[in-house]
């Protein structure tokens, strides 16, 4: 061999070897995407729910006559799930871990609402208010003002208020003491790739989430009334300024959820019934949604969509519904929302006048029966010839809920 082409093998020889002798964790933890200056998904996720979900990239498993999902799908993770039976019907690196902004406000609801009578009055001090994150989405709560917890629930879930956020931890005894029992009901939900800093989403270090665990919390909030009804309510009154000798001002709230609205050149979604959605720097755009068609009710998530779309998180999450509500019985579900850590099963002899809907392999509802701790009305589905239970804290798997009227009031789209 000659000199010449010795060295030249040399020479790429030395170019090479960093790439050749690269580890395969190394070379795909880096922070940009091929080409496109994005971040991606880590090589190891968490599998709660299905090792499929612990996958990166989409999953989906299309059967006879399934519509293929939607090319115009730019969410960094994003997942489409049966609420009541759990069943994951497709997902986008569902446990990417995540900055969630407001989203993470469901958590806080689901933690803190049952502990609060929606009566109980509460006068903000100045200190309640010091510790709201600068350029944080306010409701308008006021110091030295008597708010009532239901006024301040409408704050949370309308105006996405962190203002609110913070009175109503004061209320739970603090911010601190608030994020332990967000965290602590996090884990109890296996809701275990979500990380809790601050109790209103505000983004700081270290606090993330996942679509998966979004949508696992959402199915929890939505098994309580009162949450049903506030992250469903469009606008509202809200208690205003006090002058002396006068009463009380106040002013409508709108809910910044514009598939409900239809604000924002966003067309409202037929069916839709909140849930929650959030914005901030680090988090982009992030929405979970819950919407009911035809007797089938769907969760979306999509975290973070990178296409110029305008109002983009809104846009994919309607095209995921309506490719779920197309899909649903027609695909093999990829992963399942896992039950609470406490819930136990037991499977109850299903009653014999009611029988399951062969064309699409799924049960027809019982009547409305009251249940659950809060006395919400609920109708079981019969599953296999059986009910499946889940006792604790009233939480039910493939439970039915009543969505509120507002639902099917909408236009279609």
């Amino acid at each position: 061999m000659s000199a010449l082409k010795k060295t030249a093998l040399t020479v790429i020889a030395a170019a090479l070897l960093p790439v050749l002798t690269a580890s395969p964790s190394s070379a795909d933890s880096r922070i940009d995407g091929p080409g496109d200056g994005q971040p991606k998904p880590p090589v190891s996720m968490s599998t709660v729910g299905g090792s499929l979900l612990g996958k990166a990239g989409t999953q989906v498993n299309l059967g006879p006559g399934a519509p293929v999902l939607p090319k115009n799908l730019s969410g960094r993770s994003w997942i489409v799930a049966d609420a009541e039976s759990g069943e994951v019907l497709a997902s986008h690196n569902a446990h990417w871990r995540l900055p969630p902004a407001s989203t993470l406000k469901m958590l806080f609801a689901d933690t803190v609402l049952p502990k609060l009578p929606k009566t109980q009055k509460h006068k903000v001090t100045n200190a309640e208010l010091e510790g709201v994150g600068a350029g944080s989405s306010l409701v308008g709560v006021k110091e030295r003002l008597t708010y009532s917890v239901h006024d301040l629930w409408l704050g949370v879930f309308l105006r996405s208020g962190n203002d609110a956020v913070h009175v109503l931890s004061a209320m739970n005894g603090g911010v601190p003491k608030t994020v332990k029992d967000m965290q602590r009901h996090a884990n109890e939900l296996q809701a275990l790739d979500t990380h809790v800093v601050t109790p209103d989403g505000y983004d700081e270090k270290g606090q993330v989430s996942s679509a998966y665990d979004l949508t696992l919390i959402a199915r929890s909030g939505l098994q309580k009334k009162d949450f049903r009804e506030y992250c469903s309510t469009a606008s509202a009154v809200f208690p205003g300024d006090q002058r002396k000798g006068k009463k009380r001002e106040t002013f409508e709230i709108a809910n910044t959820n514009r598939l409900l609205t239809g604000a924002g050149g966003v067309t409202a979604y037929k069916g839709i019934a909140g849930v929650k959605n959030g914005n901030t720097t680090h988090a982009g755009a992030t929405f979970t949604g819950v919407a009911e068609r035809n007797n089938r009710v769907l969760l979306v998530t999509v975290m973070n969509p990178s296409s110029g779309e305008s109002q983009a998180v809104y846009q994919e999450t309607a095209r995921l519904f309506d490719w779920g509500f197309s899909a649903a019985g027609k695909v093999k579900p990829v992963g399942l929302l896992v039950a609470p850590k406490s819930a136990k099963t037991k499977v109850v002899p299903s009653p014999t006048t009611v029988n399951a809907d062969s064309s699409s392999g799924r049960a027809k509802p019982l009547a409305a029966a009251s249940g659950g701790s809060g006395g919400v009305g609920i109708a079981l589905a019969v599953t296999g010839g059986a009910l499946i239970v889940l006792a604790g804290a009233g939480y039910l798997v493939n439970r039915r809920w009543p969505l509120p009227d507002l639902v099917r009031r909408l236009p279609r789209r």
